[in-house]
């Protein structure tokens, strides 16, 4: 069983408990279903889906910008729910409100723009077209860290396209899930059109597998670990369902020497701290040109120094809060001393208490070290001082990962350039790596994922071209 949960019954009905990851306490008590009443969810999305499909893009707009509308609403109750089962400070809510209002109100603006194209056809008397259409019933895997920006991303195409959805919530963070899916249903879309599944951390393997695996679902998106990004992708493998991953990120923020001090520190203790790094965009590595290596560090220890940790039960201002649970905390302040064995310079923080980790700076980070490769998924990065721009290049596509990128620079001609041999779905000029709009494509290359989400991006992941003509006296052979 997960340190965080229990389950047992009411009333008959199984539920689970998710725990709070700084006091234990209980944090919410959400539905522990079976494969069974799953499943179930599936087939109700199935015998949905016509009429939804049939909905006309004016009333598909209504209604998820009426969502829209009651998530921003339901700002203090998510704050509440979020601060208790995931940990996330003041700061982090309101970027997920705003992204998850963002995501609903893209997804109502391109219900008018999910067309098609007239062909030229070379037979006399033909008119030819390329319609997209709907697929059915598009199942959405959401994690816990982006809960309410990367829930709504995984529903909101897919639903503006005119297809029916099934969430399967995280298990660290049902309860916002769940609130999350009742935005949709109060708003207007049908329950079984947009319905939440939510299961008990032991049974999470097995639910994956059925729902992947139900004929009914005809679309998979999985946001989350590369480690189940494989699995989820071999499981609809063998069912010929395409999928979309968005998976891990060993980003890295290159600084050369003509760059912008003070806009490159910023961007890196913005990118290497917010949310305890607990984000696929997180900044990894900072990898500095020896000239301006020196400067940057000492304004950039500065600031990580001066970052308030804490208890944001207590204080609502804390930037830093505990890590998701004492696993992570674990495999984070592993790899820190793995690396200061190997050479590595702790040049501040690297303390453990609990679950709370100290932002965490290594100096003289080099390839071998498992952090250089490892995704920390906490407030821990690694310097790398490079010879000159193609030695930081060089470093930066030395990843299995290829998720975001920044580079600073007063040369954008250079830094264009530069993008262009950076193996990576997202390259930000002058930039934080952890950047997203949504209305912009988000995606990976490598061990990142494929496929691309994002307002039009996303339209062919979620729907099929279908090719229609219209005959005029047709001549034939015989």
């Amino acid at each position: 069983m997960n340190k965080t949960t229990a389950h047992h019954k009411e009333g008959g009905a199984k539920t689970f408990e998710r725990r709070d990851p700084l006091s234990g306490a209980v944090a919410s008590t959400a539905p522990a279903m079976n494969i069974a009443q799953a499943t179930a969810g599936v087939e109700r999305a199935h015998a949905a889906f016509p009429a939804w499909a049939a909905t006309t893009p004016a009333e598909r707009r209504t209604l998820l910008n009426r969502a829209a509308d009651l998530l921003e609403e339901r700002t203090p109750e998510f704050e509440r729910l979020m601060l208790a089962e995931v940990g996330a400070t003041k700061d982090w809510v309101h970027h997920n409100i705003i992204m998850g209002v963002n995501n609903l109100r893209e997804a109502a603006a391109i219900t008018t723009q999910i067309g098609g194209e007239v062909i030229p056809s070379n037979q006399p008397g033909v008119f030819a077209m390329a319609i997209r259409r709907p697929v059915g019933v598009c199942l959405g895997i959401a994690p816990w860290n982006g809960t309410l920006s990367l829930a709504s991303r995984s529903v909101a195409i897919p639903l503006a396209c005119g297809n029916t959805t099934i969430m399967r919530a995280s298990e660290l963070s049902p309860a916002s899930h769940l609130l999350f899916g009742k935005c949709l249903t109060d708003a207007g879309i049908p329950e079984d059109a947009c319905s939440v599944i939510t299961n008990d951390p032991a049974d999470g393997a097995d639910i994956i597998q059925a729902l992947v695996s139900h004929k009914a679902v005809r679309r998979v998106n999985f946001t989350g670990s590369t480690r189940v990004g494989k699995i989820v992708a071999g499981i609809a493998a063998q069912h010929l369902k395409p999928t979309l991953l968005e998976l891990g990120g060993k980003n890295s923020l290159i600084v050369l020497n003509d760059a912008d001090l003070d806009a490159s520190v910023d961007a890196a203790v913005f990118g290497s701290f917010m949310y305890q790094g607990q984000v696929c965009m997180t900044t990894g590595r900072l990898i500095i040109e020896e000239g301006i290596a020196d400067a940057f560090i000492s304004q950039f220890l500065a600031r990580t120094s001066a970052l308030r940790v804490g208890d944001p039960h207590k204080n609502a201002d804390v930037v830093l809060a505990c890590l998701i649970g004492e696993p992570q905390a674990k495999h984070a302040k592993e790899l820190v001393d793995e690396a200061i064995r190997h050479g590595a310079k702790l040049l501040t923080g690297g303390g453990l208490d609990g679950n709370f980790m100290q932002p965490t700076v290594l100096d003289d980070v080099t390839p071998g070290m498992r952090i250089f490769y490892e995704e920390v998924f906490g407030p821990a990065v690694s310097i790398t001082r490079a010879r000159d721009v193609d030695h930081a290049l060089a470093m930066a596509n030395d990843t299995e990962y290829g998720l975001s990128g920044s580079i600073f620079t007063t040369d954008v001609t250079k830094a264009l350039e530069l993008a262009s041999r950076w193996q990576s779905g997202c390259v930000h000029i002058n930039g934080a790596t952890l950047a997203v709009e949504a209305h912009t494509p988000y995606g990976g290359i490598k061990d990142s994922g494929y496929g691309r989400f994002g307002g039009k991006w996303a339209i062919p992941e979620f729907t099929d071209v279908q090719y229609v003509t219209i005959n005029n006296k047709q001549h034939y052979p015989f």
